[in-house]
């Protein structure tokens, strides 16, 4: 009874410091309240899931000195080297749109300049998108830098893998850094012949048992590839057969990405060079990265990357920009609907004013919890005038966002409080009506493979499924 009586006292005491330190993290109040009430309903549990995953690094000394590092090469590198300035100058046509209200944000949050001198492609799907990719690989000439939350050990692994070991046997200087708890299931089978081909590959923010920490929960979520500096790669795909619709569980998998040749392309250049000295330690700084492109099209871009070594939530405040420039529309395409209260107040908002604001979702889990913590704000959007579909034919994958005629994103961020302040991102955003209609044509031919939540129907939907959704609401903003 004593040694029950000790454990008890010293559970007790240590319950109470936890509790402590969550209030005094002086995070969102959710998010304190989610951690409170799952330290009350799952003791054990909820108490080592804060100690290891729930504490607030983003001012913690690995982030701010890895923000101050990304400070000196984006200067390095698109200033003093390149005198690359951007464009900043169209600003002064006083755009009354998204494209005036997000594009001085993004220089502002992010350091982001404007590119014009660019061509964009919207690729569909994993065999569009894994075609461009790997062709794009095999007519490197001078270096080749991937950066992916996931790859696996399947089939389009292995090309991919053969594609790039045979790039570094000729000489090409090939670098590879994978997110270690996204590639928690790749084995060192897979990556040795790439390390002894030659090419570099470095793990971001690798967790050691017992002792992993909060480096679970900050995890690189990007996915880029930068091809000779010219050609680039953003987007929602990682690498893996499921996103070529190999899995028989999700079936189908509709996902989008970019590919940008033009001056776009230094933008996702920057990122990955200071996501390598990050990882490796190692300053890359040399022209070769960032070649003379000359003329490759005329579509207005910016390239903005957000994680928890921002000082902003640059991803986060665009979003929210853009839903409150809306004048005619939001469509918006995302894995997950887990908005924060000034995402949901704009998306209602702007719905209540008139604006067209569609949200699609996938009609079937790849994750469950998340899936009936998204279920959970159906009610008050619809409420609001906002329509919303899930996807039936397969699993909808996409991160696109559309506002009205000329604003488009598509890149890694989902619209999700994980994504805006957990995650390391990347996103595009394309000034252009060209690529905006694509997208706008592509939303309505899913929207054909969806199916309307309609608000008198979702009103009457049965117990089990409201408390599932209350149960994941509860936890949603540490989902």
């Amino acid at each position: 009874m004593d040694i029950l009586r000790l454990f008890t006292t010293i559970f007790t005491i240590t319950t109470i410091l936890v509790s402590i330190l969550i209030i005094l993290d002086n995070r969102n109040p959710t998010r304190t309240v989610a951690w409170l009430l799952s330290l009350i309903f799952l003791p054990v549990v909820g108490m080592f899931l804060y100690l290891y995953i729930g504490q607030n690094h983003r001012k913690k000394s690995t982030f701010i000195k890895k923000r101050k590092q990304d400070y000196k090469v984006v200067h390095t590198l698109l200033t003093e080297q390149l005198q690359f300035t951007g464009h900043e100058n169209l600003l002064k046509k006083n755009f009354n749109d998204a494209r005036g209200k997000v594009a001085p944000l993004l220089i502002q949050n992010s350091e982001s300049p404007i590119t014009v001198n660019n061509e964009a492609t919207v690729l569909l799907n994993g065999n569009e998108t894994f075609k461009e990719m790997l062709k794009a690989i095999n007519k490197a000439k001078e270096h080749i830098h991937m950066e992916y939350f996931i790859i696996k050990d399947s089939e389009i692994g292995r090309k991919f893998q053969r594609a790039l070991i045979k790039k570094a046997e000729e000489g090409l200087e090939v670098r590879v850094i994978y997110d270690a708890v996204g590639c928690w299931k790749l084995k060192e089978g897979f990556l040795t012949p790439l390390k002894k081909a030659g090419v570099k590959i470095k793990p971001f923010l690798p967790v050691t048992l017992p002792f992993f920490g909060s480096r679970l929960n900050y995890r690189n979520h990007r996915k880029i590839l930068v091809v000779d500096g010219s050609i680039g790669f953003v987007g929602g795909l990682n690498i893996g057969d499921e996103y070529l619709g190999k899995n028989k569980k999700m079936g189908f998998w509709r996902d989008t990405h970019l590919k940008i040749k033009g001056e776009a392309t230094y933008l996702l250049q920057v990122i990955f060079l200071r996501d390598w000295y990050f990882v490796s330690k190692e300053e890359l700084d040399e022209a070769n990265y960032f070649p003379f492109l000359g003329s490759c099209g005329e579509q207005m871009i910016q390239i903005t990357s957000s994680g928890p070594d921002s000082y902003w939530g640059s991803i986060h405040q665009a979003y929210f920009s853009a839903i409150n420039s809306a004048s005619k529309r939001v469509y918006i395409t995302s894995p997950y609907l887990i908005p924060d209260e000034s995402i949901a107040m704009a998306l209602k908002t702007a719905a209540l004013r008139g604006v067209d604001v569609r949200i699609l979702l996938p009609g079937r889990p790849d994750h469950r919890t998340v899936f009936w913590a998204s279920k959970s704000h159906f009610l008050e959007l619809l409420e609001a005038g906002v329509r919303i579909y899930q996807y039936q034919n397969g699993f909808v994958h996409s991160k696109v966002f559309i506002v009205d005629d000329n604003f488009s994103s598509i890149g890694t961020a989902n619209l999700d409080i994980r994504s805006f302040q957990l995650n390391f991102e990347v996103n595009a955003f394309i000034y252009n009506e060209e690529t905006s209609r694509r997208l706008k044509e592509i939303f309505h031919i899913d929207l054909q493979n969806s199916s309307e939540v309609l608000l008198e129907e979702y009103k009457k939907r049965p117990f089990n499924h409201r408390f599932k959704e209350s149960i994941a609401r509860l936890f949603s903003p540490i989902l």
